[in-house]
């Protein structure tokens, strides 16, 4: 009997496989298809982009094409973001398949027909928007797996919630949005999602490859701010004041000694960076205060705890020295990216497959933030990033994210589609109920 019952499981095991295989070389048709409309939709969210919160109809286009798909779409989720439910013939687990969607302050250099020329508020500031991030490129890949999932309902063991975030670039002063936001209102509930997805476009690495890592992807990012006190006095005589310019001075070089000669860095990189810098109205007047404002970004939760000790230490103390006041505020924007290591183990042979083993590469964290460490927070999550640099390119002549120049290859996407597909249906292969 025990033979039996291990030939019938070997028998539905291999069928199960085999069937999955014949869906991967749909899903490979099917990139091949709708590759062109992938590109057009990503053009025309790059030529009209939105600034975070305000994704009014980058959504109704995102909401549009799901609805015509026959999902369950919710809209004015944390906001502007969009969520569609697919729920598949067979039972099996949910999947969660994320893209972000807001536009950044950047006014675009980039000689294309379709470049941003749109202009908005940011801050209180004049500014152009622009795609700047490749989160155009992300809305459109998702539309497309969603569209290629959609025609397999039938064949699918299990669900997929397409998650569309707004604001992951972060909310507007005094707004609440992004990752955090969506979970807060119950997006990985009903149904609960047991795990997630994501990819990001990056300039900098070349079309065609994949990059991963288990566990610290990204860093965690806070945001610092000082504020230094001083007494204020005529310019021409500092010694009847207390200049809270110097002490600032001094407070930026001692930040850095925190990292340099304070923290473990065989361990994991750390970065201080001071941005922002506002004091004083005239050349002879020496002001009251002057106001910092700074990232902190770390891959290691007990190291971030130790960094943000030693800053406050340095900063009070360097005042104290010259007899100023230094008020240090820190906040955390969101957490590290991390890749459960099980997970990452489980989904590396999937990416594989995709994009070939070689193209397939481990690399080293990266300092940048993701606020898809939310979703990560609360269930299992794997970031990874697809190459989007032309073939041929130098690095060092790739503009990098966040830049007026930002630019990536359209080629690239149609490896994004493949590979969130791929992910979905060997998870739920491996998870079938």
């Amino acid at each position: 009997m025990k033979g039996i019952l291990l030939c019938l499981l070997f028998l539905t095991s291999f069928t199960t496989a085999h069937a999955n295989e014949k869906l991967k070389k749909q899903i490979d048709i099917s990139a091949d298809r709708i590759e062109s409309k992938v590109i057009e939709w990503r053009r025309h969210f790059h030529q009209f982009p939105e600034l975070s919160n305000r994704e009014f109809k980058t959504a109704k286009k995102i909401a549009e094409h799901l609805r015509n798909l026959g999902l369950n779409v919710t809209t004015g989720v944390a906001h502007t973001g969009v969520v569609g439910l697919l729920k598949g013939a067979k039972p099996g687990p949910v999947v969660g398949l994320r893209a972000d969607i807001d536009a950044l302050p950047v006014t675009e250099r980039v000689d294309v027909p379709f470049a941003s020329k749109l202009r908005s508020t940011y801050d209180g500031h004049d500014v152009g928007v622009m795609h700047a991030c490749g989160h155009d490129a992300h809305i459109a890949v998702l539309m497309g797996v969603a569209e290629i999932l959609s025609s397999m309902k039938k064949e699918l063991a299990g669900s997929v919630k397409f998650i569309f975030q707004p604001a992951e670039e972060g909310p507007p002063q005094g707004e609440e949005g992004g990752a955090q936001l969506m979970v807060k209102e119950g997006v990985l509930k009903n149904p609960k999602v047991d795990v997630i997805f994501g990819l990001h476009v990056w300039s900098l690495t070349e079309a065609g490859t994949i990059s991963y890592r288990p566990e610290g992807m990204m860093a965690a990012a806070d945001v610092l701010r000082i504020t230094v006190k001083g007494k204020q006095t005529h310019g021409s005589t500092p010694w009847t004041g207390i200049d809270p310019i110097t002490v600032s001075a001094q407070i930026i070089i001692g930040l850095q000694t925190v990292i340099s000669r304070q923290t473990e860095l065989t361990e994991e990189a750390a970065v201080i960076t001071i941005g922002s810098i506002h004091g004083g109205v005239r050349s002879n007047i020496i002001p009251e205060q002057v106001e910092l404002i700074g990232t902190i970004r770390t891959l290691n939760t007990d190291m971030q705890d130790k960094i943000h000790e030693k800053i406050r230490l340095t900063a009070t103390k360097i005042a104290e020295s010259a007899g100023a006041v230094a008020d240090v505020r820190i906040e955390k924007i969101c957490p590290v990216t991390y890749n459960d290591p099980e997970l990452t183990d489980m989904m590396l042979p999937s990416l594989r497959q995709v994009a070939g083993a070689e193209n397939v590469k481990l690399v080293n964290a990266i300092t940048g933030a993701e606020d898809f460490s939310f979703f990560q927070k609360k269930i299992p999550g794997l970031y990874f990033f697809i190459g989007a640099m032309p073939k041929g390119t130098k690095v060092e002549d790739a503009p990098p994210h966040h830049t007026p120049d930002f630019y990536i290859d359209e080629r690239s996407f149609k490896l994004g589609i493949r590979a969130l597909s791929y992910l979905t249906l060997d998870y739920m292969e491996k998870h079938g109920k």
